[in-house]
Order: structure tokens, then C-alpha cells, then sequence
């Protein structure tokens, strides 16, 4: 039976003048900024004992309560929908999720997501991402395949979300891209927020918009082809759609996005072609450093394999 969790802090001189919503997702790694915000929203945080806006800026010594309620009981089905499963233990999984496959319900999406496979291959998942995401860490779009980490316990998840937070979860993903890119390597560092005219899409915004977090990318080449590149892409930080929009800033948008990309389609791809081909922790239990690697999905390498007879047979005729 779970438990609601109690926190209660007081503001030194480091935090004092940081919103309320920033300074409790600082104190408390495991919570989102979107659940805390949901949490004062719904009152369960009162400074000095009373309740105020996520936008509040907290004082020295303000004392700050909040209630963390147990998670909602999970009333999702399982579905025996087949799960590519590279490590498992008890408190853990590193799952290779396949493209078009759909983290967790939502509007639209009520039955045939990972989180209905998760729940038929083991029921007892971590509730603290809410009950319709049991066991989700970190997500991955529709169209974005590769590595995710499941967990099972709550220990494992409050753990691996702080690592999370303090950027130490390493992540890497395979990308191409439309255009050929002239350098190396890149660095964007562009913050980003919600569309202010689109609110379903991601978009860069100006570095002094209060609404823009900070989000930066790193990129290599790994290979060049006739009008794409494959890139080799790291996050430094983790935000909703980061590498496709960024990268699409950058004027090399994802081939197949059909966001953010171009409306041809040339290749013929179903959804963007992103893979999360490695992911690097530190084991929450054990404290053992953990890496895990996964190829691409056939449909991915059929397409740089058709990229790659096509440089060739544009250097054989131009020797």
C-alpha cells in the first residue's frame, strides 16, 4: 500500500527569489517541473502555510510543505504486444523500442502502447510517473526508436530520474538529416518552449523568453551522402522533441519528420528517422555503470543502404 510522501524545506540565501515551482523541482529531482506544477495547482504545496502560484518567487526562510499523493492504481489492460528486451533485473529494464509504437496512453492513444506490453510482461511497475505511465523514466516520440529505461521499483525510478536531471544518463542517436553538412561537428545551444503560435509544436525562442528552457545538442558526422547525412547526436539535456527541432533550426531537419521536416518525402520514410542506438547509466542498486547499444530498425537501414549505392554509383561515374 503506498503512502502519501511529506516534504517540507526551508529557503536559504541560495534559493531565495526562485519560483516556486523551480525551487521545489530542485529539491526534489524525482518530480517533474509539470508535476510540481500540477501539485501547487491542485494544493497540495503551501508556503507558510499558505497556498500560492507556481510563479512565486520564494523568500529567505519561507517555510515550503508539499503532499505528494500515493499514485493513482493502475486500471490500464495488459496487451501481449512483443517487447525487444536487451537487460533485466528487479528493478530495471532496457527496452529497444521499435518506431510507431506509442510510450504511454493518451488521447488517441488508449490501447496499444508500451505501456500496455510493460504491463502484460511484468504488472509490477514503478507508480510514480503517474498512473498512466508506470514503470516511464524518459520517453521516446511515436516515430523514434531505440534504447529506453523501464523501471520497476520506485527506488529505481527516483534514481534514475535524478540521474536524469543531473545530466548523467548518457544518450546517443543516430539521426539523418537533409542537407549535407559541411562541418564535423556541432554545438546548438538554443532554448525551447512551447509554439507560441502552434501550441502542438516545439519551437526555438528568444534566450530572454521566461517561457524557454535551456537545451543543448551536440552532433558529429558519421556519414555523407547525396543531399543527407547521417549524424551522430548527444543530448546534453533532455527536452520534449530537442534534436528534431533543434536540428531543423540548424537547417538540417530529420528526414521524414513530418513536423518539422520538409513536406517531400523523397526517401519514403514513416516518421523521422531517429534512433536512440546507445544509452550509458549507473545501475540505481548496484551502483555498477551500465551500457547498452542497439542497430537500427530494418526500414532505417535499408534506406542509408540505398544512400550508400547511390554515392557509390555517383563516384563511379565521376572518377
Amino acid at each position: 500500500m503506498h503512502l502519501a510522501e511529506i516534504y517540507r524545506f526551508k529557503v536559504d540565501w541560495d534559493a531565495a527569489g526562485k519560483r516556486l515551482d523551480q525551487f521545489l523541482t530542485h529539491c526534489v529531482p524525482s518530480l517533474s517541473r509539470s508535476q510540481v506544477q500540477r501539485l501547487i495547482e491542485k494544493g497540495n504545496v503551501l508556503v507558510n502555510s499558505k497556498r500560492e502560484r507556481s510563479s512565486f518567487r520564494v523568500r529567505l526562510n519561507d517555510e515550503v510543505e508539499m503532499v505528494v499523493p500515493p499514485p493513482e492504481q493502475i486500471t490500464l489492460s495488459p496487451e501481449p504486444i512483443p517487447l525487444d528486451i536487451l537487460y533485466e533485473d528487479d528493478d530495471l529494464l532496457v527496452i529497444n523500442k521499435p518506431p510507431g509504437l506509442v510510450v504511454h496512453p493518451a488521447a488517441g492513444h488508449w490501447s496499444g502502447t508500451l505501456v500496455n506490453a510493460l504491463l502484460n510482461h511484468c504488472p509490477d511497475l514503478s507508480g510514480i510517473g503517474g498512473y498512466l505511465r508506470p514503470g516511464i523514466v524518459h520517453r521516446l516520440d511515436k516515430d523514434t526508436s531505440g534504447l529506453m529505461l523501464v523501471s520497476k521499483s520506485n527506488l529505481a525510478h527516483q534514481e534514475l530520474a535524478a540521474q536524469l536531471k543531473a545530466r548523467k544518463i548518457k544518450r546517443k542517436y543516430l539521426a539523418l538529416v537533409h542537407g549535407e553538412v559541411r562541418e564535423e561537428k556541432g554545438f546548438i545551444d538554443a532554448p525551447l518552449g512551447r509554439d507560441p503560435l502552434n501550441r502542438k509544436r516545439i519551437a526555438v525562442l528568444p534566450k530572454d523568453d521566461p517561457y524557454g528552457r535551456e537545451a543543448r545538442t551536440h552532433y558529429r558526422v558519421k556519414e555523407r551522402f547525396p543531399g543527407y547525412t547521417l549524424l551522430d547526436v548527444e543530448l546534453e539535456t533532455g527536452r520534449t522533441h530537442q534534436i528534431r527541432v533543434h536540428l531543423a533550426y540548424a537547417g538540417y531537419p530529420i528526414a521524414g519528420d513530418p513536423v518539422y521536416g520538409p513536406r517531400r518525402n523523397p526517401l519514403n520514410l514513416r516518421g523521422q528517422a531517429l534512433h536512440a542506438y546507445r544509452i550509458t547509466f549507473t545501475h540505481p542498486r548496484t551502483g555498477e555503470l551500465l551500457n547498452f547499444e542497439a542497430p537500427p530498425p530494418p526500414a532505417f537501414v535499408e534506406v542509408l543502404d540505398y544512400l550508400r549505392s547511390l554515392r557509390y554509383r555517383n563516384s563511379a561515374s565521376n572518377p
